[in-house]
């Protein structure tokens, strides 16, 4: 098993520096959940959102690797309250009908049947709402799970307006600790947002950072890296991430893509090589 590499958020917990991602795995979840943790994965993202996350079946997943020895304190879990408009109107974890307060603490409460656990390391809003007063109201419910002891830190998911982050951390008692984004040409990769996280001690966590970047792994830049480094061109990409102070979500089903994911901590790209990568991005 490949040791994981672990940094530490603003809020004072030990995060993973890759972590496996549970979208879209419907009934192979509990399954895959299992692989990635037994290959080295100590970090499990996932949403109390039935439309596109089965959150009950990463729960049996850790009952599972605790019966193996693997117990829930070794590992990082996050998860996530889904505003209404992203819900399954026919699955819902939380009453749709009741104040946005009530559903923030109601889809918690899911959460922790979903997952067999007192307490989670990160709870993201998984986008922010309508308006900065409907997201604040959404924010100071997490706020309480968070003061309660049920969330050890706070974030917020899909947020790519730098005015809207900011504000939501300006009004925060519980500032975020985490902004967890789609990595993608189209938001130009999140340039000034992730440079105000940096300034501001929040954590940037990207998804999709592959399948959005087919061109980028196919370069002739990352190509020659790959064939220097004696690595896959997605280890390179993932090693530009973690070198920039971003920790990726992988969500492969390979066991072979899993164990090269884990890898990317044993080589160093060099500040040109880095500089190099960063021109696609631009």
């Amino acid at each position: 098993m490949i040791e994981q590499k672990w940094l530490t958020t603003s809020a004072g917990v030990k995060m993973p520096a890759i972590i496996y991602g549970t979208a879209w795995k419907k009934e192979r979840t509990a399954e895959l959940v299992s692989k990635a943790i037994q290959a080295g994965f100590r970090g499990i993202d996932t949403a109390c959102q039935p439309k596109h996350y089965d959150e009950r079946l990463v729960g049996v997943a850790l009952r599972e690797l605790q019966a193996r020895g693997i117990e829930r304190s070794g590992l990082y879990l996050q998860t996530k309250f889904t505003p209404l408009c992203s819900q399954d109107p026919d699955r819902m974890p939380y009453d749709k009908a009741a104040p946005l307060y009530s559903q923030v603490a109601q889809s918690f409460e899911t959460s922790q049947g979903n997952l067999q656990t007192d307490y989670v390391d990160c709870l993201i809003l998984h986008s922010p709402l309508e308006s900065h007063d409907a997201t604040m109201t959404a924010w100071r419910a997490l706020e309480d799970i968070h003061k309660s002891g049920g969330a050890r830190q706070l974030g917020i998911s899909n947020c790519y307006d730098l005015g809207v982050l900011s504000a939501l951390h300006a009004d925060a008692e519980v500032k975020p600790a985490v902004v967890q984004n789609r990595f993608h040409q189209d938001t130009a990769y999140d340039a000034g947002l992730r440079r105000w996280c940096s300034g501001h001690g929040v954590t940037y966590q990207s998804f999709w950072s592959l399948t959005a970047n087919a061109h980028i792994l196919s370069s002739r830049t990352v190509q020659d890296l790959a064939r220097q480094h004696a690595k896959t061109p997605a280890q390179i990409f993932f090693r530009y991430l973690s070198q920039n102070d971003i920790v990726p979500l992988t969500g492969t089903a390979s066991d072979q893509h899993m164990q090269q994911d884990l890898e990317i901590f044993g080589f160093e790209l060099s500040r040109d090589e880095l500089n190099n990568i960063a021109l696609l991005l631009i």
